[in-house]
């Protein structure tokens, strides 16, 4: 799905670019969103199992799935809703996510952890957008 810029003027769209973990024991998560325009936001400090998750769905291997994300996908199904896009924000110093659904009725979850809708958006393939604040140049090494 393309997200049409005129309606998200202060959100790029992204995609994953890379998921991968900060320490030697994958206790702590990260990934790589990137634009189309090769400008990046690096996401950190969230469980290396969710960065597992993450990394999995992107492959789109779906053998392993939390039982929460199996629990909202049935609440949508029933409620004849779908996930469409998450938007990704700052609040305070931590970042947080907004989950779009569409359906019946348009709906709109506030404030969840970014991994999580991460995860999510991986797992659904559904379009990524972060603030575009947070977008930053690549730096090269």
């Amino acid at each position: 799905m393309k997200i049409n810029q005129a309606q998200e003027p202060d959100y790029e769209s992204v995609r994953i670019d890379y998921v991968g973990f900060v320490d030697p024991y994958a206790v702590e998560g990260m990934l790589v969103l990137k634009a189309d325009d090769g400008r990046e936001f690096h996401m950190r400090a969230f469980s290396g199992e969710v960065a597992r998750h993450i990394a999995s769905f992107n492959e789109d291997i779906k053998d392993s799935v939390p039982t929460i994300y199996k629990m909202l996908e049935e609440v949508c199904e029933q409620n004849e809703q779908m996930l469409v896009k998450v938007k990704v924000y700052e609040s305070g110093s931590v970042l947080r996510a907004n989950l779009y659904l569409t359906g019946k009725k348009d709906l709109v979850l506030r404030n969840y952890r970014a991994s999580d809708a991460m995860a999510l958006a991986a797992f659904y393939d559904i379009p990524i957008l972060v603030r575009k604040s947070l977008l930053k140049e690549r730096m090269e090494a």
